[in-house]
């Protein structure tokens, strides 16, 4: 065989090239359950970040197994719901077949066209109910995204946490890498009267006492703007979820302890389907 013509040249370089695909191939099937399982036990530990678990220092010291365990023992309930804020699925929670909606990517373009599955993770922490929802948004170069956590009726922020795929390091960056810009959120409130502005990151400084508004990052104008407006579309969604939840814990606490109704509760407490008002008010004559 002549190893000097074109022929040979070519189907020798075929052979190769396509031994080499085959190669590859193989290696990205053996390997994509263990990036699904790292990706997984990402995603998991940004929400147990947000919820305030532990730190995602802390939580990058722990195995897959182990960060699975840890969500799976914690969380109460998962589900997704509709723009109407409904509830539509449950997701799975058990530790072995975990349930994620992460794909956040497709669900933004879903809540622009109003057909959004938006996914809610329900984890209880001393003794208390803490609600996380996710967000997803355009930095300055790449994909933002990041969990919100909320207390049991979700009128106030405790924790977040964020990442990026590519932001400028020192500065865009600091959304996920610097602790003070997340502390902001604690205590903050979602502006449900403005749904689409629910919550501001403000250039110069957010106005003092201003619950739906926090600092920005100086000289990460354009990340920060980035993340404005997908807290902005994010949250805006989930608003109708978020008073059904608030408007839920004013109705369950306006009776009184001793069964009398509070003076200033308009709540018709006679037709409240679930409680058994006219037992809790049917009160004898002196």
């Amino acid at each position: 065989m002549n190893t000097n013509n074109n022929v040979y040249t070519i189907v020798y370089t075929t052979i190769v090239v396509v031994i080499a695909a085959a190669i590859l191939a193989l290696a990205a099937m053996a390997l994509k359950p263990r990036q699904q399982a790292n990706i997984k036990a990402e995603t998991i530990s940004q929400m147990l970040t947000a919820a305030g678990f532990a730190s995602k220092e802390d939580l990058a010291k722990n195995s897959n197994d182990q960060i699975l365990s840890m969500y799976s023992d914690n969380i109460k309930t998962a589900f997704l719901i509709d723009a109407a804020g409904n509830k539509t699925d449950e997701l799975e929670t058990e530790v072995s077949s975990i349930e994620l909606q992460d794909n956040l990517k497709a669900e933004n373009k879903n809540i622009a066209s109003g057909n959004p599955a938006l996914p809610v993770y329900v984890f209880e922490k001393d003794g208390a109910e803490i609600n996380v929802i996710p967000c997803y948004g355009a930095g300055l170069w790449g994909p933002i995204w990041g969990y919100i956590a909320f207390n049991a009726d979700c009128t106030e922020i405790v924790g977040a946490y964020f990442d990026h795929e590519s932001e400028t390091p020192g500065l865009g960056a600091k959304i996920k890498d610097e602790v003070w810009f997340r502390e902001q959120f604690k205590g903050k409130k979602v502006d449900f009267e403005h749904a689409d502005n629910p919550f501001d990151i403000v250039k110069g400084g957010a106005p003092a006492g201003d619950a739906s508004k926090i600092d920005a990052i100086t000289g990460a104008t354009m990340t920060c703007n980035g993340l404005d407006a997908a807290l902005d579309t994010w949250l805006g969604a989930y608003i109708p979820f978020l008073q059904k939840k608030a408007g839920a814990a004013v109705e369950e606490d306006c009776c009184c302890c001793d069964g009398d109704e509070c003076a200033d509760c308009d709540h018709d407490h006679d037709h409240d389907h679930g409680h058994d008002h006219n037992h809790q008010h049917n009160h004898q004559e002196g």
